[in-house]
């Protein structure tokens, strides 16, 4: 219980953005404020979920389904045996999305 659980944050990255997103259309001039407020909420949800001692870092993509391709990737500076991360992707006819959420441990 006092460990960053990677698939049931996942689980909830999937849900909200399920939920959140579901019949969404994408939008070039709403997309910015709605990745925002995405991560916001998305980080809220997680917290619910991870032990207090984690700080949350969150990031959202949000792109235009158009038959393109993509590929997200990170680096970071962490300690393997306490540090985690977890990540989710939804897609509907018109957007795509990718949540990620870094779980640090902090002392």
């Amino acid at each position: 219980g006092y460990k960053f659980n990677a698939e049931r944050v996942q689980q909830v990255l999937e849900g909200v953005l399920a939920g959140t997103l579901g019949t969404s259309v994408y939008s070039p001039q709403g997309s910015a404020l709605l990745a925002q407020s995405l991560a916001e909420l998305l980080r809220s949800r997680a917290k619910e979920v991870v032990p207090p001692r984690y700080k949350l870092v969150c990031q959202v993509l949000l792109g235009q389904q158009a038959q393109q391709s993509l590929l997200v990737a990170s680096r970071a500076l962490w300690d393997p045996e306490s540090d985690s991360f977890a990540s989710a992707t939804f897609s509907n006819t018109s957007l795509f999305a990718v949540a990620t959420v870094h779980g640090v441990y902090f002392e």
